[in-house]
């Protein structure tokens, strides 16, 4: 992120943040998190994150899996967001 940049993690759910070297956090950067969204709120940002080409890793599971995409989170097997397909 450039100098200046914020971070916000915004999920119910995410992964540990890895670590990383502490000069990664010079230039006035910020990681922020956020409890509370509206829906406005979220479509605001994904109007903002397709300008700026942000590509959302996404795994997709029939709503009748719902169960092995539970296992996959737990397990640590998801890259991005599990999604329940009806």
């Amino acid at each position: 992120m450039r100098k200046g940049g914020t971070v916000v993690c915004a999920g119910i759910h995410m992964s540990d943040i890895p670590s990383f070297p502490y000069a990664l956090l010079w230039g006035e950067r910020r990681l922020v998190s956020v409890a509370n969204l509206t829906r406005q709120d979220a479509v605001d940002f994904l109007a903002v994150a397709a300008l700026a080409g942000i590509k959302p890793h996404v795994t997709t599971y029939p709503l009748t899996e719902a169960n092995r995409a539970l296992d996959d989170l737990r397990a640590g097997r998801l890259d991005g967001a599990a999604v329940l397909i009806p």
